[in-house]
């Protein structure tokens, strides 16, 4: 074990060191998080009035908002190699400036090509931020505290909620000021953090356990010692090179579980707020208060969701009981109309997304062996990815041709129903996912 005797071993609290490290790095990385999530997202909101300034139809939208995706899904891969080769901290200060600058610059749309190419460039600067961080904290938690750190930098993407429900209203409440628009307002606002956090990143971010002095070397020996035993476990892994992760069946069958789940997330997403106002009836800043309760009531259940599952050691039953909830909720949606029906079919969804997709990183840590899992989860989030190009044109072109949301509904139901057969064979393959494979 990295050299540790049994006398090292008992003087380290590893507890203790855990909770150094979660603290040290974990609200950094979740508040670049918070903005990542908030930049791709946050043309839900600007779509209102953006879309009636520029003329813009949902088929012109949908193709808009999904572009992102097929960038961010072409340059996944790459990019994660590339992090791997000059370090986790300079890479994702890398990213988090240019896509801070290039979010901003959104305010400057002025019609569908000009949408089209800075969405391209927004996906294509963000690629390989996610799985990135999910490899680097791979660096630095054990597999069975893996769940919970995960959990705490993933709740970042319903708390953005929180924000986005409440600051985007009062950006979009500045229409008309220095001759701008509300939702220039909103693109400018939201997205320079984006550069602020990244030269903290630059600043702040260790390269890795062994370059820290607030670890002793006895803390390093046994935090190295803990994550080789869970090498160890995985069984050995060769001479193989890590593009050998692309064809490992646990990675393409995670991979197909996050092109349907993740394609339904990000379509609902990117009209989420046209969806609650037009069920609710309520008025936009009361739909942004919606929002924000539905990001506090995401971010409950993927802590409980990681608590949880580090507890009993097993990670696949959550993914398919948070995978039903949300199916409950699209099926709300696509089944009933009015406002009672919409909020039990919202309050399904946001209480479960972020569990599905919590549970498939953690699969997917726990799945794969160490020497591969740079190149595994930047395949699993470029499948997922792809889903989320895909799924919005072919829902805008179906709100265009019908007139309403309710057939794109039901193809969230088929996805859905979908990944869950995936994830039935994946449980038949790999049981509670307790083992690596290789």
């Amino acid at each position: 074990m990295s050299g540790r005797t049994v006398e090292d071993s008992k003087r380290v609290d590893g507890g203790a060191v855990l909770a150094r490290a979660g603290w040290r790095i974990i609200p950094l990385l979740g508040l670049a998080y918070l903005v990542a999530f908030m930049d791709r997202s946050n043309i839900s909101f600007a779509a209102r009035t953006m879309n009636a300034d520029l003329g813009f139809s949902a088929t012109v939208y949908g193709i808009g908002g999904g572009v992102f995706f097929l960038s961010y899904a072409l340059f996944e891969v790459p990019s994660n190699i590339l992090l791997e080769r000059v370090g986790a901290r300079l890479w994702i200060a890398r990213i988090m400036i240019t896509w801070g600058v290039i979010a901003a610059a959104m305010m400057f749309v002025r019609n569908a090509t000009t949408f089209y190419v800075l969405r391209f460039l927004l996906g294509l600067a963000e690629a390989g931020f996610f799985p990135g961080v999910i490899f680097y904290l791979s660096l630095w938690f054990p597999r069975a505290a893996r769940g919970r750190a995960i959990s705490r930098f993933y709740i970042s993407g319903p708390l953005t909620r929180v924000v986005m429900g409440v600051v985007s209203v009062w950006l979009l409440a500045l229409d008309g000021v220095a001759g701008l628009k509300g939702w220039q307002w909103l693109f400018c606002v939201e997205g320079l953090p984006a550069v602020l956090v990244g030269l903290l990143v630059l600043w702040l971010l260790p390269d890795g356990p062994d370059r820290v002095d607030w670890l002793n070397e006895e803390e390093k020996a046994w935090l190295a010692g803990e994550l080789a035993r869970d090498a160890a476990e995985a069984g050995p892994r060769g001479h193989h090179h890590p593009l050998v992760a692309l064809r490992r069946p646990a990675v393409l069958l995670l991979g197909m579980v996050g092109f349907l789940t993740g394609g339904a997330y990000f379509t609902f997403t990117l009209s989420e707020p046209q969806i609650l106002a037009l069920t609710t009836g309520w008025s936009t800043p009361s739909v942004g208060y919606l929002v924000s309760a539905g990001g506090l009531a995401g971010a409950a259940g993927m802590l409980l969701t990681g608590w949880a599952s580090d507890r009993v050691g097993t990670r696949m039953p959550f993914l398919a009981i948070s995978a039903l909830i949300v199916l409950a909720g699209y099926m709300s949606f696509a089944l009933f109309s009015g406002k009672t029906a919409g909020l039990i079919g919202y309050g399904c969804y946001v209480l479960a997304w972020g569990s599905v997709t919590l549970s498939m990183w953690m699969l997917c840590t726990d799945l794969v062996v160490p020497g591969e899992m740079a190149v595994a989860t930047a395949m699993v989030n470029t499948m997922a990815q792809t889903g989320a190009f895909v799924g919005p044109i072919l829902w805008g072109m179906a709100r265009d041709a019908t007139g309403s949301f309710r057939a794109g509904f039901w193809g969230l139901v088929a996805a859905q129903v979908a990944a869950l057969v995936f994830v039935a064979v994946l449980a038949r393959r790999h049981g509670a996912g307790r083992r690596a494979v290789s």
